[in-house]
């Protein structure tokens, strides 16, 4: 029986000061991702990982590549232990160490792809802010209600859309400022038990990122898509990803599309069941431990829970 990994990537909000620190003191392969993504951005990654306060951290243009890196240098780790993925997904900006994890894009250009993402969607947040005097668009999660009630509350709110489907118990708005506060009311008229603001920088998979999914197709014009080597799914369709046009495609839709994270997660499951010839663990490479509860709300959870791996005592305990 052949032991198989299934990586499940974490999104924005996952970020947080110092991480990965000690995976990169640890693992020689680790830092090298690091101070490679540097190298090819310009940027000094172990500054902005290790230094940066949760404010900067937070824009977008700084989270989406810093995420990446840390997803990235995690699996560098895990490979030196000879750990490597079977399947992998990723939540929204977790899809594309998803796409290095299944081979669909080099090292380099999902650095490179990242990097523009990130810079291109906070130009946009910023623009929306622009018009909306200033204050800032966002994603709430609303806990406690069906994803069908919470689509039925926002159906009514101008500029806020229902955008990422985490679980039958909570689903995440985005919006404008002044929408979500209208969303937030109305959903706990409807019997939401609360509403969480996420450490997000804009009204990610709605249509309110148009202006960014346009730039970003743009980026994506002449950079090259393989096909997938292992089962990787898409929060487009909520389905495995069929081949690499689909995948360039819904690279794009991505962005004003809702993340469709519970229909992922269910075929996930069914291809771990039909595997029952083989062994499988289900970890979360990256900062944060959000996709492992969600994982545990699912059939599968209560027997095959998911591991977040985000530290060296969590990489040397698999």
């Amino acid at each position: 029986m052949a032991k198989k990994y299934a990586f499940l990537f974490p999104g924005q909000g996952a970020q947080a000061p110092g991480m990965v620190k000690d995976v990169a003191e640890a693992f020689p392969s680790a830092k090298k991702v690091i101070d490679d993504v540097s190298e090819i951005i310009g940027l000094d990654m172990t500054k902005l990982l290790w230094e940066a306060d949760m404010e900067t951290l937070s824009r977008s243009d700084n989270s989406q590549i810093a995420i990446t890196t840390a997803s990235l240098a995690i699996m560098a780790a895990l490979k030196d232990k000879g750990i490597e993925p079977s399947a992998a997904m990723g939540f929204s900006l977790g899809e594309f160490p998803a796409l290095y994890a299944a081979g669909v894009l080099s090292f380099e250009n999902v650095i490179k792809v990242v990097r523009q993402r990130g810079l291109i969607m906070q130009k946009v947040c910023e623009d929306i802010a622009a018009k909306n005097e200033g204050h800032a668009p966002g994603m709430t999660a609303v806990l406690g209600l069906p994803p069908e009630k919470v689509k039925e509350v926002v159906s009514s709110i101008p500029d806020a859309y229902a955008a990422n489907m985490n679980s039958t118990k909570q689903t995440v708005v985005s919006g404008t400022f002044d929408a979500l506060d209208k969303v937030e009311a109305a959903a706990k008229e409807a019997g939401a038990r609360r509403c969480v603001r996420l450490k997000v920088a804009g009204p990610f998979h709605s249509p309110l990122m148009q202006a960014a999914a346009d730039e970003f197709e743009k980026v994506l014009a002449d950079v090259e898509f393989a096909e997938p080597k292992i089962p990787l799914f898409s929060n487009v369709t909520g389905k495995q990803a069929k081949d690499a046009k689909e995948v360039k495609e819904s690279a794009v839709l991505h962005l004003t599309h809702p993340v469709l994270w519970t229909d992922e997660e269910a075929v996930l499951e069914s291809i771990i069941k039909a595997d029952s010839g083989n062994e499988w663990s289900v970890l979360e490479p990256g900062p944060g431990k959000v996709l492992a509860g969600l994982w545990e709300k699912t059939e599968f959870g209560a027997t095959l829970p998911a591991i977040p791996v985000n530290t060296v005592e969590g990489i040397n305990a698999l």
